[in-house]
């Protein structure tokens, strides 16, 4: 039986970048969930990679329907983006190993509605200065840089997994993304022991 491996962490710790790494590495055999969010498409973004992009319609109608396993609201100075994982057919375990990207809390919840043997976090670190560094390089990449979001994201993020919160759903593992080669390597190894 397949395991489905949640990558998270805060803002700008790479998880985007260590995602794509996992899914072309050629020493797993892995399939990636694709989440759903109501935020604007980013430049360099792709519908249905990155994510599925959705108005605030798509998800009421999921609610409606009973196929949301779990949704986030974020109040940005953009106004109410959510971020939501469906009960879609993405997750099955039945096949390889499956790998999403999410947050602690969108963790909790998906391993809740599967159950903690099918559920594996993999929470990925790296310094302050790293992850600020890397926010202002990616506004700086936007046709049009949303500076007062990413102060809030960051601030956020401390809050959202501050080390009460890691402890309370049971994450001690860690996995530094400071050398992003090294950080994969480890990921791939402990996918590979499941």
């Amino acid at each position: 039986m397949s395991k489905l491996y949640v990558i998270m962490g805060k803002s700008c710790s790479g998880k985007d970048t260590v995602f794509k790494k996992i899914m072309e590495s050629d020493q797993l055999n892995i399939k990636s969930v694709v989440g759903y969010t109501t935020r604007p498409i980013r430049q360099g973004e792709v519908d249905g990679e990155e994510y599925f992009f959705k108005d605030r319609d798509f998800l009421e109608e999921a609610k409606e329907r009973g196929t949301l396993i779990e949704s986030r609201d974020y109040n940005t100075v953009h106004g109410i983006w959510s971020y939501f994982t469906m009960d879609d057919g993405q997750i099955n375990f039945d096949g390889p190993d499956l790998l999403y990207i999410g947050t602690l809390e969108s963790y909790v919840d998906i391993r809740d509605y599967y159950g903690f043997a099918n559920v594996v976090p993999i929470y990925i670190e790296v310094s302050s200065e790293t992850r600020l560094a890397r926010a202002k390089q990616r506004e700086e990449e936007q046709d049009t840089p949303k500076y007062e979001e990413m102060k809030r994201r960051l601030k956020a993020d401390d809050e959202d997994f501050s080390e009460e919160k890691l402890k309370a759903v049971g994450i001690e593992k860690r996995y530094s993304n400071e050398i992003l080669d090294d950080c994969v390597e480890e990921i791939i190894k402990t996918i590979k022991e499941k």
